[in-house]
């Protein structure tokens, strides 16, 4: 800052002497300068106060947010479709076990080749008569709909037997 102030007046003492201007004008620009200079140094000086204290929003939208792992919506729906067939049998009859009808349809097919509709007899032998039941395709709807649905152990069961398949 000094150096600057130093070099800009010396600067206005040599145009003071070749007087290109008047010397109003002269030492007018002389303030200004002199302004500019001591803006850019109490700038310099202000700025780790303020970008501490109060970042602006451009800064704070730059900033790194603090990403929290979230639960993919699928597994979140796939949840809720379980604790729903628990709680009420039209519920698992008509939303879960055409879920986990798919994904026996998907394994049969993948792994043995077996087409859940075109094969029953083929799917009933490796999907086990209990398993087959619940995910036969001509299933009957239950008699009462609001009645308990699938017991969370049997869900799980079916679950890891389609695993295995």
């Amino acid at each position: 800052m000094l150096g600057a102030v130093v070099g800009a007046t010396a600067l206005l003492l040599l145009l003071l002497a070749v007087r290109p201007l008047p010397a109003e004008r002269l030492l007018s620009i002389y303030v200004l300068l002199l302004a500019a200079i001591a803006l850019a140094s109490l700038t310099r000086i202000a700025q780790p106060f303020v970008e501490r204290r109060h970042p602006s929003a451009f800064e704070h939208a730059l900033r790194a947010r603090d990403e929290r792992p979230t639960r993919p919506p699928e597994l979140i729906r796939t949840e809720r479709e379980i604790t729903l067939a628990a709680s009420a049998a039209g519920h698992a009859h008509r939303r879960l076990l055409p879920l986990l009808r798919e994904a026996a349809a998907a394994r049969l097919q993948s792994r043995h080749g077996v087409e859940l509709a075109r094969r029953p007899q083929r799917a009933r032998e490796l999907l086990g008569e209990e398993t087959w039941e619940l995910l036969r395709p001509d299933r009957p709807e239950p008699a009462d709909r609001n009645a308990p649905g699938l017991p969370l152990a049997r869900i799980e069961a079916l679950v890891e037997r389609l695993e295995r398949i």
